[in-house]
């Protein structure tokens, strides 16, 4: 595993993009988010700033059904199918996102050893996607517990209800140092400072 980089700035920073796939973009989805078509173009506008130091992630339906996955399916049947299925598809507008591929996860947190072999140990990561009040705050919680420098861009995250989106964004506020609440514009302008 690598260590974290040597410089302390945000040019050492990487972007995870947080499952930007139809399952939570579509309205027909159960899982859809009303906001994820106003986020999009700010996670682009992001990605565009960390060039290829971008990460994307899709929540998989693979868990052990044995576990308590198996009652998590059986309450969300709709989401119980083939990792192939056009459901968990990257939206068009985030298949360009990153020259990497996609991390495949069955988990709702998406920090673990498959992201800190890429930015190593300590990284500053920054974080969008959706949902804010699942896969966002899980993923984030478990960065900064494993001592990532966290910084969540809450204008780049959609949630389930805007309510939902919000209390989430309280309970990763409640982290400092460890997780940063910030917003497109703070971010990519930190990109651009020598």
């Amino acid at each position: 595993m690598r260590t974290r980089p040597t410089g302390s700035g945000a040019e050492d920073a990487w972007l995870i993009v947080i499952d930007p796939q139809a399952i939570f973009a579509s309205a027909d989805s159960a899982w859809g988010s009303p906001f994820f078509g106003d986020v999009m173009p700010r996670i682009r506008s992001l990605a565009e700033s960390f060039g290829d130091r971008v990460i994307v992630t899709r929540w998989m339906p693979t868990a052990d059904r044995s576990t308590s996955w198996g009652d998590y399916f059986a309450a969300w049947p709709f989401a119980d199918q083939p990792p192939s299925d056009p459901l968990f598809d990257l939206v068009p507008e985030a298949e360009t996102l990153s020259p990497r591929p996609t991390l495949d996860l069955p988990t709702f947190g998406k920090w673990g050893s498959e992201i800190e072999e890429i930015v190593g140990t300590g990284a500053r990561v920054v974080l969008a996607g959706v949902s804010t009040d699942c896969c966002v705050i899980s993923t984030a919680l478990a960065a900064a517990d494993a001592g990532a420098r966290v910084t969540v861009v809450a204008d780049a995250c959609a949630g389930s209800t805007a309510e939902n989106h919000a209390a989430a964004i309280q309970v990763m506020g409640l982290y400092p140092p460890q997780i940063t609440i910030s917003d497109t514009a703070s971010v990519r302008a930190a990109r651009r400072t020598p």
